[in-house]
């Protein structure tokens, strides 16, 4: 098969998303999850007023990327971008004629749900600043945060947090390592008009997670810590956790396939009574089950219960082979 006809598939399958889509003022989605849809490691995205196109594993042609241009168009014609990233470190390979590269690294405008998002289809990540798999969850979180207080940790662009301050939230405070992405998150917050209940602090996510908590700030065998902002003990209505799959710093390690209790116990903490904690695993080979039973358990071992649970599941756009995403995002209400 095509490449036009793989796409041409997964455009129809889409069709009822992209009618809602452009119903709620979206206008950043995935339009082809090559994974799943054919074509190993290729995902096209729309981000805002552009068509953008990654390869992960091998380079397009000349000729398959004017097909896929080609595709696209038809559907809405606007700018099209291509990033190969087929190179082991994933960074953009391939150069873009003038105007395209122009546009490319000028920050952008888009749309999810009527928020607004800045957006820049070439930097150092794979994603434009924003992750489209994760548009379930910042729609959770502007649906459940008016009145409340809301942390967001392992924040980066603070999608999670503007969606909270959004919905109405009266506080809230995101927190990550990367001056880089709170920037983004900054720009973000005013953008929306939301920056007055918004924070922003750039810290390693275990010391600042163990002072909101109420406990000690460690190291890893006893390391030199470095300066960490300093915070009060606080309880939140909504704790966001969404760690990446692995890291290290001198404060602790990441470790979501075995060791996701060490952020998850002190982030619980966190958690007001009767409040919500929303907890993400993006890794395929943790059994979505057993992660669900580790984290009631670790719950019940504070002392507290799990009063009500909800799984929040991607949209089409971000199909899976068995309908068990990578992406596991369950939120607990915890008393």
């Amino acid at each position: 098969m095509s490449i036009s006809t793989f796409l041409a598939s997964a455009l129809e399958k889409r069709h009822q998303l992209l009618t809602q889509a452009k119903a709620s003022n979206t206008d950043c989605y995935r339009v082809f999850h090559g994974t799943v849809e054919g074509i190993n490691g290729l995902n096209i995205d729309r981000y805002g007023e552009a068509w953008l196109i990654q390869s992960f594993h091998q380079a397009l042609s000349d000729d398959e990327l004017q097909e896929i241009s080609d595709s696209l168009t038809q559907v809405e014609e606007l700018p099209v971008i291509y990033n190969d990233r087929s190179d082991k470190n994933s960074r953009v390979m391939n150069k873009l004629d003038v105007i395209n590269d122009d546009f490319a690294n000028q920050a952008q405008v888009m749309h999810e749900n009527g928020i607004k998002f800045t957006s820049k289809l070439r930097h150092e990540g794979q994603d434009p600043l924003l992750f489209l798999d994760m548009r379930v969850g910042r729609e959770f979180v502007q649906a459940n945060s008016h009145n409340k207080t809301v942390l967001n940790l392992f924040s980066y662009t603070c999608g999670i947090g503007t969606a909270a301050a959004v919905g109405g939230a009266t506080r809230v405070m995101n927190i990550d390592f990367s001056s880089f992405a709170l920037a983004a998150g900054k720009t973000n917050a005013e953008l929306n008009q939301v920056s007055d209940v918004c924070e922003f602090i750039q810290s390693d996510a275990f010391p600042a997670l163990r002072q909101l908590a109420g406990l000690k700030v460690a190291g890893r065998r006893n390391q030199k810590l470095p300066k960490y902002p300093k915070l009060p003990a606080t309880q939140f209505d909504l704790v966001f956790l969404d760690p990446p799959r692995f890291a290290k710093s001198p404060f602790g390690i990441v470790d979501l396939i075995n060791d996701y209790q060490s952020l998850f116990k002190p982030a619980l903490l966190t958690t007001k009574a009767g409040g919500t904690i929303v907890c993400c695993n993006n890794v395929a080979k943790v059994d979505r089950e057993a992660w669900f039973d580790a984290l009631v358990r670790c719950v019940e071992k504070q002392g507290r219960t799990v009063s009500s649970h909800s799984w929040l599941d991607c949209h089409a756009d971000f199909p899976s082979f068995d309908g068990n995403h990578p992406l596991k995002i369950v939120a607990l209400t915890v008393d």
